[in-house]
């Protein structure tokens, strides 16, 4: 099996096959107040120019996850947020949303994806990078509210719990993480 990870700059139609079609285009933490219509085309927007919106990963030539991460001042909702807290100025990126669709999950691509964003953030420039993953305390997460990712998943790279946030993911409680970048 061949994993490439790759930015989704230049990749509309890789982007729009694999989430488009779920009803997802990864528009909650940058613009929701859009329509369906509004929300593809600032999506296609963002895929024209760099830093794009994110890294796709790609399983021998066929597009299989997504990872969304870009600059944290471009998600309007985590600027704004009352549940998920600023730690300091520091110009930090934010990895807020993962897709791995099925056929493809349950083989440890989220390991590789989190990795290909980590490096395109740092490729860009990047020298903080967060999460807003959610703590399975124990239990399981749903597919649905994994969408953030795990503690578990972010410490494996590198990521530190920095504070427990306010908010929730399938009622579990998620929180910040952070790496430094070299």
């Amino acid at each position: 099996m061949t994993i490439e990870v790759l930015s989704a700059v230049g990749r509309w139609d890789h982007f729009a096959a694999l989430l488009a079609r779920s009803g997802c285009v990864c528009m909650a933490y940058r613009n929701s107040s859009l329509d369906t219509l509004g929300r593809l085309d600032h999506m296609r927007n963002l895929c024209e120019s760099e830093p794009g919106p994110g890294v796709l990963a790609f399983v021998d030539g066929e597009v299989a996850a997504w990872c969304s991460i870009a600059p944290k001042c471009t998600y309007r909702a985590l600027v704004n947020s009352r549940t998920i807290p600023h730690v300091d100025d520091a110009e930090a990126w934010s990895a807020v949303c993962f897709r791995v669709r099925p056929g493809f999950r349950r083989r440890g691509l989220m390991h590789d994806l989190l990795d290909g964003a980590i490096d395109h953030a740092r490729a860009c420039g990047s020298l903080v990078i967060e999460g807003y993953p959610v703590d399975p305390e124990g239990g399981r997460v749903n597919q649905t509210a994994a969408y953030v990712g795990t503690v578990g998943l972010f410490e494996a790279h590198g990521f530190e719990r920095v504070l427990r946030t306010e908010g929730r993911s399938g009622g579990k409680r998620r929180w910040l993480v952070r790496r430094t970048l070299a």
